[in-house]
């Protein structure tokens, strides 16, 4: 078949800017350059600008305008999460609950945390990436002030029971948080519904800029007011209502609210559309590949994601080869890509080392084609072939 000009399957790592979000912020590169602080005209347009982002990207997790509060990024996001409410919280309890498959972003907040002297749970997960909600039940305790658990994992695609989760903080009066990053935008979020009092999420992962995220904080309800349950960890002017202090990117936050706009709009159809492709993808691996198996679980996964393990080959070999045939697929998270280290997602849910360092994640997207993954699969065979037979990986000796 004739070869696309690049084939791009690693959305999860970032996404390429919709051209609409695109002339979007060029408009407001050009018109909209006050300061959102300033009294004067400009200054109170870029203001403007604000409110509305604000009440967008609020309409797609059914939050209140008020509750969203932008940030540089979603790992900005979730710092301010659970270093302020653990901060705020700490003649109260000083136990967090987390799991084991956490981003880094978490995971690394979390460490810095129990350095500091907080008592830190990292739940397990099964060996599709699921925690128990009975053992998570189980963990809460009287100190207990903060459980954060991931919507979607980065590397799996395994979709948490998040509705469940935020049921179970509810009930013993825990603050709920989870990083969204991955789910924000492709899956239905109802922060009401689901009981969920923090979120986190990125723009660059819907097809938005990158250097832009928010931080959900529920303002209203059982605690009345973000300050009596959480506090700022930066200090400044008083952008954001004192929570995140930094002269305001209005471009790139009306870029976010655009890309968000799409997303909404778009998703029915995108989870169907992606579905498919990504199941055709499992399909003929799992079907036409010997030693292949699907990390993450089967049905509760992400619309777009594909984590497959490739026994007796390394990962890093297919992606290198895979990209010397123009296409863009990765090992796992690319926070981590360059870390020798087997990933500490895959090795939580069961998988030997050697194991974790065979898989492969493709991720499609808005731009993602047929055409595109017939010719990712028509690659995949002869190169998994070729790497075999040079792999000292053979099969019966480590495995």
């Amino acid at each position: 078949m004739n070869k696309p000009k690049y084939v791009y399957l690693d959305y999860a790592a970032t996404t390429p800017m919709d051209q609409r979000v695109i002339e979007e912020m060029n408009a407001h590169f050009k018109d909209t350059y006050g300061n959102s602080s300033s009294l004067h005209s400009v200054g109170q347009k870029a203001a403007q600008t604000l409110v509305k982002s604000r009440e967008i990207v609020a309409s797609i997790i059914n939050a209140n305008r008020a509750d969203i509060y932008f940030t540089s990024s979603g790992t900005e996001a979730d710092n301010i999460a659970l270093m302020g409410v653990a901060l705020k919280n700490q003649k109260k309890g000083n136990h967090i609950i987390t799991s084991a498959i956490e981003h880094h972003a978490v995971e690394n907040t979390c460490k810095h945390l129990k350095k500091s002297g907080f008592d830190v749970t990292f739940l397990p997960v099964d060996n599709l990436g699921l925690i128990n909600l009975e053992e998570l039940e189980e963990t809460i305790t009287k100190n207990t002030v903060l459980i954060s658990i991931m919507f979607a994992n980065n590397e799996i695609g395994t979709i948490e029971p998040i509705k469940e989760i935020g049921e179970i903080a509810k009930k013993h009066d825990v603050i709920f948080h989870t990083d969204a990053v991955q789910a924000f935008g492709k899956i239905p979020i109802d922060v009401n519904e689901m009981n969920i009092d923090l979120l986190s999420a990125s723009a660059h992962k819907l097809y938005g800029p990158k250097g832009v995220g928010m931080l959900y904080i529920r303002n209203k309800g059982i605690r009345e007011g973000w300050g009596k349950y959480i506090e700022p960890i930066m200090f400044g002017g008083g952008h954001e209502r004192d929570m995140r202090p930094s002269t305001v990117n209005v471009p790139g936050i009306a870029g976010f609210a655009k890309a968000v706009e799409l997303a909404k709009e778009e998703m029915p159809k995108e989870i169907e559309r992606l579905s498919r492709l990504r199941d055709k993808v499992i399909d003929f691996v799992l079907k036409n590949i010997e030693d292949s198996y699907l990390n993450g679980h089967p049905t509760r996964r992400l619309p777009n994601n594909v984590n497959l393990g490739i026994r007796f080959i390394e990962g890093e070999s297919m992606v290198l080869d895979l990209d010397g045939q123009g296409i863009a697929t990765s090992t796992g998270s690319a926070c981590s890509s360059k870390s020798l280290d087997p990933s500490h997602v895959l090795l939580a849910i069961g998988l030997k080392p050697q194991e974790a360092h065979g898989s492969l994640r493709i991720t499609v997207g808005r731009f993602t084609t047929e055409e595109d993954i017939d010719y990712f699969l028509e690659k995949l065979p002869p190169i998994i072939e070729r790497l075999r037979k040079m792999s000292p990986l053979k099969k019966g000796k480590n495995h």
